[in-house]
């Protein structure tokens, strides 16, 4: 009985997968497609890649989304690190919760009405300071601010997880502030916080309502540039960016794999280091 649940299992995942990414895998299929439809397939081409990279001004988009995403994630990251530690170290237990509330209601809003709120913060900005307007900055702020709480939840269970005995151990044998901080606390937070860096990096990646609410002058991320096409008529040049993207979003996940692996022990070598 428990063989025939387990083999059942298998087969529901094994079907899940196959929705899930058989539409990648048929655009990424077409974007090696000779001709310029996805129609049919008439042959094996890297033409549409060709095209891609001679369209400068999608290259630079593709570049400037990269840039946002990794800026926007690394603040991310180091904002919501220490924001965790406030949240778990608050003394008082109603505060505490308020304060997790409060994060994850930013979570579960709906993008539009975040890209909405941040588009009238910043026009109020923008009569009060006449120098400020719309453009990288305003889509930079709106991506570390929606970015913030997802590294909150990912670095709070490892910090519920850690053993608090190994702070007051590091306390007594003559330790600072500092040195716990660097020496404990964060080699045993590593692997949440890189997981926090992926995840708010991937969602900037692939944000589109907040940054169509916040972004102007000139600039704009792929999301939005390919809405903009996508209604014009999908060419088979974004089935080649989208495949590039793909095999990127890959890289990530088997990086974040490694990371996370070769972290583990060396935080356990620091922690043993300090309290010898």
């Amino acid at each position: 009985m428990q063989q025939t649940r387990s083999k059942w299992a298998e087969l529901y995942l094994i079907l899940v997968f196959i929705f899930l990414y058989l539409p990648i895998f048929y655009l990424v299929w077409y974007s090696f497609n000779a001709g310029d439809t996805m129609n049919s397939f008439t042959g094996f081409s890297l033409r549409h890649f060709s095209e891609l990279f001679s369209d400068t001004r999608l290259v630079i988009i593709l570049l400037n989304t990269f840039l946002l995403a990794f800026l926007s994630a690394l603040i991310a990251m180091v904002i919501g690190t220490f924001g965790a530690l406030f949240i778990y170290y608050l003394r008082k237990r109603r505060h505490r919760n308020t304060l997790l509330s409060l994060n994850n209601v930013l979570i579960v809003s709906p993008d539009v009405t975040i890209g909405a709120s941040f588009l009238i913060l910043f026009i109020t900005l923008g009569s009060i300071f006449s120098g400020f307007s719309l453009g990288f900055w305003t889509v930079l702020l709106a991506h570390v601010s929606f970015s913030i709480p997802i590294v909150v939840l990912m670095i709070l269970p490892k910090l519920q997880e850690m053993n608090d005995s190994m702070i007051t151990a590091g306390y007594d044998l003559g330790a600072n502030n500092r040195q716990i901080l660097k020496d404990i606390i964060l080699p045993y937070l590593s692997p949440g916080i890189i997981a926090g860096y992926f995840m708010a990096f991937t969602y900037s990646l692939d944000d589109f309502a907040v940054t169509f609410f916040v972004t102007g002058n000139g600039f704009t991320t792929l999301s939005v540039e390919i809405y903009s096409r996508a209604r014009r008529g999908v060419s088979l040049e974004i089935n080649a960016l989208s495949t590039l993207v793909f095999l990127f979003a890959l890289v990530l996940v088997v990086g974040y794999y490694y990371i996370s692996k070769d972290n583990q022990p060396r935080s356990k070598k620091k922690k043993r280091g300090l309290l010898r």
